[in-house]
């Protein structure tokens, strides 16, 4: 049987990075035939890098700041990840809106993971804005990135349910529990080669998923 190849990726970062750690995770069991080449931060501050220095990746700070626009921030994050020669982007908690100067040479190998059923809450404090809301249901998507705020096509999505006994905390550890299952599962897929965008679809295996991707119901 011949083995799928190894996949390339680069991670961006802001933060504490816990789904660049399922990444790790699963890669260093065997379960994600796949190499981090790199983890990218535009937060000097952000936990990931830590993360990414225990496991042996390559890290760099690329901080915004440092440029005169965010067209030259864009475009030096291109340069710098294009250095890579990536199969795959995978944002983790990436606190920056990637514009068309930087997402133009990489179409189609760009993912993001968001904690809410998109299209439902896009952008900052899901959690706070579901429990306001008083939904039942939460989780999180993955998703093509475009220019447009979490609006790319959706691959998957992981459902949890939201009691009446759930609290932020509570409801951010599962997202969290969510996304680790998630976002390895799907770098899966698309290792293997059985993810294909097509003119705003997203097909499976060939199958042309719903537009909310394929669901998965995470039990409590």
């Amino acid at each position: 049987m011949t083995p799928t190849p190894s996949l390339n990726i680069a991670v961006l970062i802001s933060g504490n990075g816990s789904n660049l750690q399922a990444l790790i995770n699963a890669i260093s069991s065997k379960q994600l035939p796949a190499k981090i080449s790199a983890v990218i931060s535009n937060n000097i501050d952000a936990y990931g890098i830590q993360r990414a220095n225990q496991a042996g990746i390559p890290t760099t700070n690329l901080l915004p700041k440092d440029y005169s626009s965010r067209k030259a921030y864009d475009l030096a994050l291109r340069d710098l990840v294009a250095t890579y020669q990536p199969d795959l982007i995978l944002l983790a908690g990436f606190m920056h809106i990637l514009g068309h100067d930087f997402l133009e040479p990489f179409q189609e190998k760009i993912l993001n993971i968001h904690p809410s059923l998109l299209p439902s809450y896009p952008g900052l404090n899901t959690h706070q804005q579901v429990l306001a809301d008083k939904k039942s249901e939460h989780g999180c998507s993955i998703h093509y990135v475009t220019a447009d705020l979490d609006a790319g096509p959706l691959i998957a999505q992981a459902v949890i349910e939201v009691t009446a006994s759930d609290n932020l905390e509570s409801i951010k550890n599962k997202v969290h529990s969510a996304e680790h299952f998630l976002y390895p599962t799907v770098v899966n897929w698309f290792a293997a080669r059985r993810i294909r965008l097509c003119k705003e679809q997203v097909s499976l295996d060939g199958f042309i998923l719903p537009h909310s991707g394929l669901r998965f119901i995470i039990p409590d």
